[in-house]
């Protein structure tokens, strides 16, 4: 399990994507990445996040930056999602979890009363060079797109 903090490089990563895109973390060199993860595809916290950050879109890209979110749901589950909210952003498919366990998202969980595991909602903010430049742990969804954004510009 990955213990990340603000400076360290982050780990690069390969992952199918929405629209059968590939998405890596290479592919973005040379330019600031927002990388968050969220727990499942279609639930109210992940539908909100993923609506906020795609209407805020122009406003990163005007930053220079990118946006992708990452869950352990299938392509097939994020072309849908992205086609019922029509979603902007990229999405990742991280069905065998390795990236969400290399960026120390993949945790243990509890709901009523029983434990699993699962993607404990994270974003990454991480600089043209690579580098994380800011980790939002355990967040919470209303406002994050929008503290995202002003972290971006502030690059």
């Amino acid at each position: 399990m990955a213990n990340l903090n603000s400076g360290d490089h982050a780990p690069d990563f390969t992952l199918p994507g929405n629209g059968g895109r590939t998405i890596s973390l290479s592919s973005f060199s040379g330019r600031p990445l927002v990388l968050y993860f969220y727990p499942k595809d279609d639930t109210t916290g992940c539908t909100t996040e993923a609506i906020s950050f795609s209407q805020l879109l122009p406003e990163f890209e005007k930053s220079g930056a990118s946006i992708v979110g990452v869950s352990a749901d299938s392509v097939k589950k994020h072309d849908n999602f992205v086609s019922k909210r029509q979603l902007t952003i990229a999405l990742g498919s991280d069905e065998d979890t390795a990236v969400s366990q290399a960026y120390g998202v993949w945790k243990e969980k509890s709901m009523y009363g029983k434990t699993y595991m699962g993607i404990e909602r994270t974003t990454f903010l991480i600089d043209a060079a690579g580098h994380i430049v800011r980790i939002w742990p355990k967040v919470k969804v209303a406002g994050h797109a929008e503290e995202v954004l002003a972290a971006v510009r502030s690059l």
